[in-house]
């Protein structure tokens, strides 16, 4: 009577590599966001009602995830031209812009959010124009916006890039021997291949603009109920030695950031499963 030997892994280490794995986000991760929500346990539910529903948090919770949401929308569309130009074009200068995508990942979020400043004040470059015209950038939500685009765009950027570069053109150019219009390709050929990454970065970049602070800080303003994000409020909360009130607050930003994210994530296998095979 023979004995069937137990099924050996094509991949030896599984046991030791996922136990590696689960103790390192422990640590990391879930161990740290455990005690989040165990230190918020120290207010009652009435006293975390009062906290997460008054106006100024209410104001900053939605500034931050309003504004986050707007910046990575602009930059998933801005992004893919980017991404589009980079990929499917030859021109003088190409690996020095490919390069300045990633410069917002280099640069300390302070000097980023000094050069901003300096840039889009009544008296900047770009800022003494836009006032001439009437709009204020520097100090209003409207600064905000543009420092969460700024910090946001190589997430799209790199995401979709190799991606596109993995799409074969001879698909687009089978398309359209076949009869099929530019819009008719883009919408049906090229999309359904780059949705999966588009949704990836989006929620890269919308992740990345919700807990911005450094850069943010300087060309927001910081006025309550204005132009105050709700990571400003957290570190105000936190000198006031307010740390129960700091722990609600941050408890609702990450469940509504969990949230979205988890929408995305499954938006991004669905357009997967949709998506055509190349």
């Amino acid at each position: 009577m023979s004995v069937l030997a137990p099924r050996r892994s094509t991949l030896p280490g599984f046991g030791l590599t996922m136990g590696l794995t689960l103790t390192w986000l422990s640590l990391i991760v879930l161990i740290p966001l455990a005690g989040l929500f165990v230190r918020s346990t120290d207010l009652s539910l009435a006293q975390f009602w009062d906290i997460v529903t008054s106006r100024r948090t209410l104001s900053a919770l939605k500034i931050s995830f309003g504004l986050s949401f707007a910046a990575a929308l602009v930059n998933l569309v801005m992004g893919t031209i980017v991404v589009w130009a980079l990929v499917r074009y030859r021109f003088p200068g190409r690996r020095l812009f490919d390069a300045i995508v990633d410069v917002p990942f280099a640069l300390p979020t302070a000097v980023a959010g000094v050069a901003l400043t300096a840039l889009f004040a009544q008296k900047g470059w770009l800022g003494a124009p836009l006032a001439a015209l009437g709009i204020k950038v520097a100090f209003t939500p409207l600064g905000i916006f543009i420092a969460m685009i700024f910090i946001g765009i190589p997430f799209v950027v790199r995401t979709v890039q190799p991606v596109l570069i993995d799409l074969d053109p001879e698909i687009e150019e089978a398309a359209a021997s076949l009869g099929a219009s530019r819009w008719h390709i883009i919408t049906k050929v090229i999309l359904p291949s780059l949705t999966p990454a588009l949704l990836t970065g989006f929620a890269l970049a919308f992740a990345r603009a919700v807990g911005e602070y450094g850069s943010v800080i300087f060309i927001a303003g910081n006025l309550p109920n204005v132009s105050e994000i709700a990571p400003l409020l957290i570190v105000i909360r936190l000198s006031e030695f307010r740390y129960a009130d700091a722990t609600a607050i941050a408890v609702v930003m990450l469940v509504v950031a969990f949230v979205i994210i988890f929408a995305v994530n499954r938006l991004q296998r669905w357009a997967q499963a949709q998506a055509p095979s190349t």
